[in-house]
């Protein structure tokens, strides 16, 4: 599933292609994606110039003047800009075809992505309660400790509620852990403030570099190009099950946490 870099990695890409672009034609080919692409689309945003594309969590959002399109990429999707002449491929469900003889194309085999709209001055529910963006001032050293008190879920779950903080996913929260040495068992208010201290940290950090390395390559994720992200060459714990410990002489093992899957270090992660 795409995480928050592959999501920031495609909206860099997508950024000097489409802001200022024009809109010629929409093109709803599959309307039922995880929910009903709005058709009213058609209309709306037809002539409309997108005005700039941000990111919120793992949700694209393309402002125009009069709203605001929200994408999520779901466990499968992906975004590119190709030629509009180029023939649509399977599983291709909406299209923006842009006054430069150029398309976004929405493609995703799985259909369990979104494309919804929001109108200036409203926010979708989807939207509200989010916690604070991971790599933003608000996201500080304490945040995740003064949140923990009293909680009595793991610690891996906890850092990947979006209430608590938004976009650490599967991978980067078992990435994140391994860096700061924290069982992902350990329970979520029973940790230190120093030891949130440093996984506050470790999770910028594996997130900043994730993001410089372009994502990661896991089953169908690309960047806006159609290219693998690369970042899975260094990953530390997750996927290497059995596989020796790069930092002590143990093994990592794999676990299964509220039916995910779970990667860490018994010997070096407490």
């Amino acid at each position: 599933m795409p995480e928050l870099p592959e999501v920031e990695t495609t909206r860099r890409g997508l950024e000097p292609l489409i802001v200022e672009r024009k809109i010629l034609s929409v093109h709803i080919y599959k309307k039922q994606l995880r929910w009903e692409i709005p058709f009213h689309l058609i209309k709306t945003i037809k002539n409309q110039i997108i005005k700039k594309i941000s990111r919120r969590g793992k949700y694209l959002l393309v402002d125009f003047e009069v709203g605001q399109l929200v994408m999520h990429l779901g466990m499968s999707g992906s975004i590119s800009v190709v030629p509009s002449s180029e023939p649509l491929k399977k599983h291709h469900h909406f299209e923006l075809k842009f006054d430069n003889s150029f398309s976004m194309r929405f493609h995703d085999p799985r259909r369990f992505g979104s494309i919804l709209w929001q109108k200036n001055n409203e926010q979708l529910k989807l939207l509200n309660n989010l916690g604070p963006e991971p790599l933003s001032y608000e996201f500080d050293d304490y945040s995740l400790y003064n949140l923990s008190i009293g909680k009595t879920k793991n610690i891996k779950s906890f850092i990947m509620d979006s209430n608590i903080v938004v976009g650490v996913g599967n991978i980067y929260a078992s990435e994140s852990l391994f860096l700061a040495g924290i069982s992902p068992k350990r329970v979520s208010g029973k940790t230190s403030r120093d030891r949130y201290k440093k996984l506050t940290q470790c999770i910028k950090k594996i997130l900043s570099d994730a993001i410089n390395n372009g994502g990661t390559t896991l089953n169908d994720f690309s960047n806006v190009d159609g290219e693998p992200g690369y970042f899975s060459q260094i990953l530390s714990v997750y996927g290497r099950n059995d596989m020796p410990c790069n930092r002590c002489d143990g093994k990592i093992k794999k676990i299964i946490q509220n039916q995910r899957a779970t990667y860490y270090c018994p010997q070096c992660q407490h």
